[in-house]
């Protein structure tokens, strides 16, 4: 995320003064208060997803009794709504106000995970996962508005780096702090940590958060509904190939489907006039390779996700406490890396930076395969700082790739497709390990050296498809930073009739 996200509000807004950055120090204070509501509410959003993770092996042996299709479910649901509904939520907080809809994410995430707390069957734990997802696809955008109007010009960089670093630690406290919650409370406990968590920072959002000028902005229903129909077809026939057989008619059906949404989708964002993601971005080479390249880091890093939590406490035998605190060196080390990655993609050249990121995370993932029982922590920990280390190589070049490709005027709907690159690409990796697990281990199923060895075998073989596919697309990525983007392409973006489509995220 860039400090481009948003235009300074007008001059002529009420609290257009706020914006003077020789405010007295009653005005600093109040400052940095939004800063920290608005930081502390993407940490909570983002840290659901993986704490989750550390969850699986509680609710797998619940009395729900979920499948492994059931289980990637349960995480990826939450995911998928919060990829869908990301760029659109920006625009609802321009038309109906920034301070409204980030109020109205909060109570609806706090719902949402209030009733996954409460739920005695699957479909109302999905339910509740995807209420949750909703939650968060609306305050997240919202928070960036609130902080950018609230915040002079000359801070801002510093405030945007504030956000992006909760946004970027939040799987860090997921994994700590769902793991102090699961080391002592059944998986419920989760959820209901996050509702006093979500109502209380409602209160706190409301009390300091400035209101935000409404801004023109045209909401792209039938694009919005596409383009979350479009992923959930392809997450579905994914996550369910294993148990209905790939050559099923539902399978190749949600594939298929999954195909014509997404034409479909291109068309309607050509003869828009507003749509929500506009395809004629893509003719950028640099930022589609941005685009791929965010998605394929967070699938490498999603896959590790969900297989490590599992991984630690199965085969590893360690507890959740143990588990959430065994991976918390690898965000420790990708914050140290990403301070520095810039600054050698401007030495090396974008393309090696990103080549050698990439390549770092495909390398973490063979290394992570060749774990087993007897692995020690601290070579397992090397493994993970591979991994930590490319991620932070890779990240804020793709970033900056994307940004730096848009007009100006499109930089809102530019963030936009960065946010759902980084949620779809978290969701694909989830859903393509888990699958590869539930292909070859049925999680939950006993207990034993046999099934110890089962799991680790299926294990590697996810590590191993998930560092295939980071390679591959890697290539792909680093090609396309190689291109220089022609200029004429700029021109004809910055006359398109996209003006108001995907506000800021």
């Amino acid at each position: 995320m860039t400090s481009t996200l948003s235009p300074p509000p007008s001059p002529s807004s009420d609290s257009a003064s706020s914006d003077s950055p020789h405010r007295p120090s009653a005005g600093a204070g109040r400052r940095r208060t939004v800063t920290a509501a608005m930081c502390v509410c993407v940490l909570v959003a983002q840290s659901l997803v993986a704490a989750m993770n550390l969850a699986i092996p509680r609710i797998a042996s619940s009395g729900l009794h979920p499948s492994a299709a059931q289980l990637l479910w349960i995480v990826d649901t939450y995911v998928l709504v919060f990829a869908g509904l990301l760029i659109p939520a920006g625009a609802l907080g321009d038309r109906y106000g920034r301070k409204g809809v980030l109020l109205t994410g909060l109570g609806v995430f706090a719902t949402g995970a209030l009733l996954s707390a409460l739920a005695g069957s699957l479909p109302v734990l999905l339910a509740g996962r995807a209420v949750s997802g909703a939650g968060a696809a609306l305050l997240v955008p919202a928070t960036m508005s609130v902080l950018l109007h609230a915040t002079p010009p000359d801070r801002r960089a510093g405030a945007v780096a504030a956000w992006s670093t909760a946004l970027g630690t939040g799987g860090m406290v997921g994994n700590a702090g769902g793991a102090l919650i699961l080391q002592y409370l059944p998986w419920q406990g989760l959820f209901w940590a996050y509702v006093p968590l979500g109502l209380g920072l409602l209160a706190w959002v409301a009390a300091v958060a400035p209101r935000v000028p409404r801004q023109t902005a045209a909401l792209d229903l039938p694009g919005s509904v596409l383009l979350a129909l479009g992923a959930g077809a392809l997450l579905f026939g994914i996550i369910e190939g294993p148990g209905r057989g790939w050559g099923s008619a539902t399978v190749t059906g949600a594939f298929a489907l999954a195909l014509v949404v997404f034409a479909v989708f291109v068309r309607h964002g050509l003869r828009a006039a507003h749509p929500v993601l506009d395809p004629r971005l893509f003719r950028l080479p640099r930022l589609r390779a941005g685009a791929l390249g965010i998605a394929v880091t967070f699938f490498g890093m999603f896959a590790l996700f969900y297989v490590n939590a599992q991984f630690l406490q199965y085969v590893k035998g360690y507890s959740p406490l143990q588990t959430g605190f065994a991976i918390v060196p690898l965000a420790v080390g990708m914050m140290a890396v990403t301070r520095y990655g810039m600054r050698w993609a401007h030495r090396a050249g974008e393309a090696r930076a990103v080549g050698a990121g990439l390549g770092l995370i495909a390398a973490g993932l063979l290394l992570m395969s060749t774990a087993d029982a007897g692995t020690p922590y601290p070579l397992y920990l090397v493994f993970l700082l591979v991994m930590s280390v490319g991620a932070g190589l890779a990240m804020p070049t793709l970033s900056h790739a994307i940004v730096a490709s848009v007009p100006a005027h499109r930089s809102g709907m530019g963030s936009g497709l960065q946010g759902a690159a980084r949620e779809l690409g978290a969701a694909l990796g989830i859903a393509v390990v888990g699958t590869v697990l539930s292909v070859r281990f049925a999680a939950g199923t006993g207990h034993g050296a046999a099934v110890t060895t089962a799991f680790t075998e299926a294990t590697a073989l996810g590590y191993r498809i998930a560092a295939g596919v980071v390679l591959v697309a890697g290539v792909a990525a680093v090609a396309g930073l190689r291109t220089r983007a022609r200029s004429g392409h700029a021109r004809r973006l910055t006359s398109s009739p996209l003006e108001g489509a995907g506000s800021a995220v």
